[in-house]
């Protein structure tokens, strides 16, 4: 169960303003006009697979970057965290601090999870690609870490 449901495509992204890595406040409205935003919500740094994700970003981040698009990652850690993870697989691009999950609530991706037989409450990896008006263009719920930067960046051009 989640607080919130999954915005639509279609619809208006949620804004939001969050500190990035490098202690900075970014909203979401700083990229209105400018670039579009691949938003991608993951559970937890240093982990497997938020590792594969972030450096699958990372590889293909110069070809984000021809598309015109910015790619910011969202998990519930700490700046401190996204710092020491940044450093550690040379991240070349912001990841934002959510530390309550509020951002998450409102993409409706804070939601109950199970691991080893326990429930809790966690991010389900999540990507929103948001055009230029701030429209969402593209959701991928569920995401599978394989492939998907590729898939990402593919919808760019849809």
């Amino acid at each position: 169960m989640s607080d919130t449901t999954t915005p639509e495509v279609g619809a208006a992204a949620p804004d939001f303003s969050l500190q990035n890595d490098a202690g900075a406040t970014v909203a979401l409205a700083d990229f209105r006009d400018k670039q579009s935003v691949v938003l991608y919500f993951y559970p937890k740094d240093d982990t497997p697979g938020c590792t594969k994700e972030a450096c699958y970003f990372r590889d293909l981040s110069a070809e984000f970057a021809q598309k015109d698009a910015v790619i910011l990652g969202v998990s519930p850690d700490s700046v401190e965290s996204h710092v020491k993870f940044r450093d550690k697989f040379s991240l070349s691009f912001p990841l934002l601090a959510d530390p309550g999950a509020e951002v998450a609530r409102r993409y409706g991706v804070w939601k109950e999870r199970s691991m080893y037989g326990k429930t809790f409450m966690g991010v389900e990896r999540t990507t929103f690609v948001i055009g230029k008006d701030g429209t969402l263009r593209k959701v991928f719920p569920k995401v599978s870490v394989e492939g998907h930067a590729e898939e990402v960046l593919a919808a760019l051009d849809a």
